[in-house]
């Protein structure tokens, strides 16, 4: 059986918790989230249509009057 690749975004090693990025503005919770590792960081609106893949190095913010508001992993 041939290996599991590596993909983009891929990553096990962040120690940090989503929910400490709700309060903050959009631009110091993305400048936060790649100072901490997340390879990938998403800022969504409201209702925002998105796929649900799973990518263990993203981070997703909901941005609303540019404060997160929800914010998860993957």
């Amino acid at each position: 059986m041939a290996p599991v690749p590596n993909l983009p975004g891929d990553r096990d090693d962040i120690q940090d918790e989503a929910e400490a990025y709700v309060g903050l503005g959009r631009q110091e919770a993305e400048e936060r989230a790649r100072a901490r590792g997340w390879t990938t960081v998403r800022a969504l609106p409201p209702g925002a249509l998105i796929t649900m893949e799973h990518l263990t190095g993203r981070i997703n913010f909901e941005v609303r009057d540019g404060v997160v508001h929800r914010s998860w992993q993957g």
